[in-house]
């Protein structure tokens, strides 16, 4: 029996756009399925109407709830305009289930990561070198919104995003699953370029300040670093991960994994 924890969530089967603009870039979208817009009572004139009329172009049901209400289901106060939409996302899925029906063999997860144009371009470099699945935990992670979908060039609709309640919840899952668990550590004397790294295993990515948090190195089994010159100390979060994508890429056209 699932808990309210890891009770499946719409955001487990939606990206959920908000605002006038997002919302009509999605409706006018045809390769994307809208599953519903939420309204608010209060939203009224040409705008509405807009929304509206767009809707039903599509055959999408619009729902009217408050004004309170859509900020609630938004989750952001201040940029929702009073209007939302659940845009269907085909990939997405929680971990649970991927791991109980076609485990990936790669797996990204973001622990920590709260700009959400660092997991915008990691969402888009990962679909891109073809990583399987990249966990993105509802808590702890920024959400995939518009700022998100915007810095993913679009791509978050269409990635591989696992979903779950907590990175530490996530790692103690793949860790029982059988993944080793590398973090993304300057420290590490192991680079990802001379690694013996497996055919199947998961890659930790920490947030912007703080890195990998304590309750997921627990479940780490490994450490591994990107070897930088010239003086600089450590790359942002989402160039860090494009290098190790795209190392995973060469090894496996190489038959290295």
């Amino acid at each position: 029996m699932l808990t309210s924890v890891d009770a499946e969530s719409p955001k487990d089967r939606f990206v959920t756009v908000f605002g006038r603009k997002p919302v009509l870039e999605a409706l006018g979208d045809t390769a994307l399925r809208v599953d519903k817009v939420v309204l608010a009572d209060t939203a009224r004139g040409a705008a509405a109407r807009e929304i509206i009329e767009a809707a039903a172009a599509r055959a999408v049901r619009v729902e009217r709830a408050s004004a309170h209400r859509v900020k609630v289901l938004a989750g952001n106060g201040k940029q929702d305009q009073g209007v939302l939409a659940d845009v269907v996302a085909p990939r997405m899925r929680r971990l649970t289930a991927a791991l109980a029906t076609a485990p990936p063999r790669t797996v990204l997860l973001l622990d920590g990561i709260t700009t959400p144009a660092n997991v915008g371009m990691i969402l888009r470099t990962a679909t891109a070198a073809g990583i399987e699945g990249v966990v993105v935990p509802r808590r702890g992670v920024a959400s995939i919104d518009p700022l998100v979908v915007k810095a993913s060039a679009g791509v978050a609709f269409h990635a591989p995003v696992l979903r779950c309640f907590t990175a530490a919840e996530a790692a103690g899952e793949l860790r029982a699953a059988g993944y080793p668990l590398f973090a993304l550590d300057g420290a590490a004397r192991r680079t990802i370029f001379d690694a013996d790294l497996p055919q199947r295993a998961a890659y930790v990515l920490g947030g912007e300040t703080d890195g990998v948090g304590r309750d997921v190195l627990e479940h780490v089994t490994g450490t591994l670093s990107i070897p930088l010159s010239g003086g600089v100390e450590s790359l942002n979060v989402a160039s860090a991960a494009a290098v190790l994508c795209f190392e995973l890429v060469r090894r496996s056209r190489a038959g290295r994994g």
